[in-house]
């Protein structure tokens, strides 16, 4: 009975332990955090979600990516790459304000996010001519 009550003190100690530690560093990233967030997100000057969504999913078919599920209600698009690797992509639109949609992309290589620019510009910048082409009605 001592040693389960030595082992769970024990335990306990070494959890607080990892709680302190893991405070820190999260306070250390959150500038990185920020800079993140900005290099997913691109607001546009439009508040029809739905032809937003579909453009998005039309986007990720031309970059190549599978679409995996869809959902119209949550505002949600997530897409697999299967191209040598496997880069998942999850989507979301949601209203920003009265005039505009945000469109966040969150891109994942191998369980691990993705930080590196290169990949959300490639899909902002397809998805802007996208949503240029379907505010003139062009298919």
């Amino acid at each position: 009975m001592k040693t389960k009550t030595t082992i769970l003190l024990l335990l306990a100690f070494a959890l607080v332990g990892c709680v302190h530690n893991s405070t820190s560093s999260a306070l250390d990233v959150g500038t990185d955090q920020v800079q993140i967030r900005q290099i997913q997100s691109r607001a546009f000057d439009t508040t029809d979600r739905e032809k937003t969504l579909r453009t998005v999913i039309s986007t990720l078919q031309d970059l190549g990516f599978v679409v995996d599920k869809a959902d119209l209600g949550l505002g949600t698009v997530t897409a697999t790459k299967l191209d040598g690797y496997a880069l998942r992509m999850s989507v979301s639109v949601r209203p920003r304000n009265a005039k505009q949609l945000l469109v966040r992309a969150n891109a994942q290589y191998q369980e691990e996010a993705v930080t590196d620019p290169g990949p959300y510009q490639s899909f902002f910048a397809s998805l802007a001519k996208g949503m240029f082409l379907t505010a003139q009605n062009i298919d």
